[in-house]
């Protein structure tokens, strides 16, 4: 009987593992196109983007035109930025271990909550790439204060916002909207 057993848990381990794998490869062969591309790096983004000294807040002047989402990797800094270039919000974040690299993309994926890498309980995911097999996006830690130090050995591409923060990019950073990425 245990034998048995033994063949019908491993027959049904063979058949989940399948339909994962077909799930898997349907969702990513109805990713529109465009969404699943590697970034487009133009020679401005690659250099460090002026700034304005006065207003180290102001948006880096070669971070594009239009809707679009902006990471600073070097200033840690995030803008959402609506029609007519206005900045509508503009924020600190803190980085995981793995940073994107400079260029544009867009929001191909969101998750309302989930855990992350580093095992901390995160909300309103939205990623738009990954390097070296490791997500990146922006979320909000639920309960911040409980969150521990971050182990140097675990890659996270998790960019944390506050939780007011992360609501606000959550509302904005919908799929498709552009991530520009500078230095």
């Amino acid at each position: 009987m245990a034998g048995t057993s033994a063949g019908i848990v491993a027959g049904l381990t063979a058949a989940a593992v399948g339909t994962v794998g077909f799930l898997a490869y349907q969702a990513s062969a109805t990713v529109p196109a465009g969404l699943g591309d590697k970034p487009r790096a133009s020679a401005s983004l690659l250099a460090k983007a002026p700034r304005d000294r006065r207003n180290p807040t102001a948006l880096p002047a070669v971070s594009g035109s239009g809707e679009r989402v902006v990471y600073s990797v070097d200033d840690d800094r995030v803008w959402l930025v609506g029609e007519h270039n206005q900045v509508v919000r503009t924020f600190k974040v803190k980085p995981g271990r793995v940073d994107p690299y400079p260029g544009a993309y867009v929001v191909t994926s969101r998750s309302h909550a989930v855990t992350g890498t580093d095992g901390v309980p995160v909300e309103h995911v939205v990623r738009f790439t990954s390097v070296d097999d490791v997500a990146i996006g922006f979320s909000a830690a639920v309960n911040p204060d409980l969150t521990p130090a971050p182990d140097p050995a675990v890659r996270t591409g998790g960019i944390r916002e506050t939780r007011t923060d992360g609501q606000a990019m959550w509302m904005f950073g919908t799929i498709g909207v552009p991530v520009v990425v500078v230095r």
